[in-house]
């Protein structure tokens, strides 16, 4: 018999802000209702717990970072980046657009609206989390370039300040960090660009002043401190992708079917699980949304 989902079962994305998290008062957009809640029921909880989506505790979240810019130690990066601020700074956004222009990285929340998204995070590494963030989607961004005809993808490059940036002298990697996305993956509702996570500023260490967040896609696809954007008619050259094709590649959604080279991605660790691994949701849990966008592509095969 299939199971119907009774009518206090929690959607696949909460909206909230750390204190309300914390204090357990708000549902706001995931539930569409915009209710303020005293508290919530244990079953409420519960079915919280089942969605996936109840927020990894800040300071896990904190003491444990990508950012090979810095360290290919995770934990050393919060220590290496405290007391480092990068930006603000004028950021630019060209190539085949109608109107290029450049965002103030220190106005962005009188430039756009900010909204606050919870997301589930999935290293390519098999690591997990889920995070509140802050931010604007992609496709206002997109809107406002006005791409011509022959834009087909967009590449988004990294600040590499050596002076601040100790990991960029590391000649293992092609630096500067470069992403791309196809432009149809850009105007999906579900990109987003972020300006802070957990009702806070973005730190240094998770990506300030600006980063980008592809919940359906493994986390190096969401480049931190974006320097750069530009709209592109060829698929642009990504970090990850130039240095290990076979093992990361252009596209990187999450699919627990197709197993990294040297390791599986069928289950994966959450920052703080007190149950071990956990089976990988393929597209990270948003399938419904982003499944579509790659109907005619064969997802068994890397790209």
């Amino acid at each position: 018999m299939a199971f119907k989902k009774p009518s206090w079962w929690l959607p696949e994305r909460l909206i909230t802000s750390e204190a309300d998290f914390l204090q357990r008062r708000t549902l706001v957009k995931g539930l569409g209702l915009g209710v303020a809640w005293p508290g919530l029921s244990p079953m409420e909880l519960w079915a919280q717990s089942l969605s996936g989506l109840k927020p990894t505790d800040e300071s896990l979240v904190r003491q444990y970072n990508n950012y090979y810019e810095f360290s290919t130690d995770k934990g050393a990066v919060s220590e290496l980046t405290e007391g480092v601020a990068l930006g603000p700074w004028d950021l630019k956004i060209e190539g085949l657009v109608e109107n290029p222009f450049t965002l103030d990285t220190s106005n962005l929340s009188k430039q756009f609206d900010l909204e606050d998204r919870t997301y589930r995070f999935r290293c390519v590494e098999a690591w997990s989390a889920v995070i509140p963030w802050q931010g604007f989607p992609l496709a206002q961004l997109v809107k406002l370039a006005k791409p011509l005809s022959s834009a087909k993808y967009i590449q988004f490059v990294a600040e590499a300040d050596p002076d601040k940036m100790p990991g960029l002298s590391s000649k293992a990697y092609p630096w500067p960090y470069a992403e791309g996305l196809r432009l149809d993956e850009a105007n999906h509702d579900l990109a987003l660009m972020v300006t802070g996570m957990y009702g806070k500023p973005l730190p240094t260490q998770s990506g300030s002043p600006l980063r980008l967040v592809v919940p359906w896609k493994y986390g190096f696809k969401s480049i931190k401190a974006i320097r750069s954007i530009r709209f592109t008619a060829e698929q642009p050259k990504t970090l990850w992708n130039e240095l290990g094709p076979n093992e990361y590649g252009f596209y990187a959604n999450v699919n627990p079917e197709v197993d990294h080279p040297r390791w599986s991605q069928a289950t994966e660790k959450p920052l703080g699980g007190w149950f071990g691994r956990q089976p990988t949701l393929k597209f990270n849990g948003y399938q419904a949304e982003v499944a579509s966008l790659y109907k005619t592509m064969d997802l068994t095969r890397y790209y």
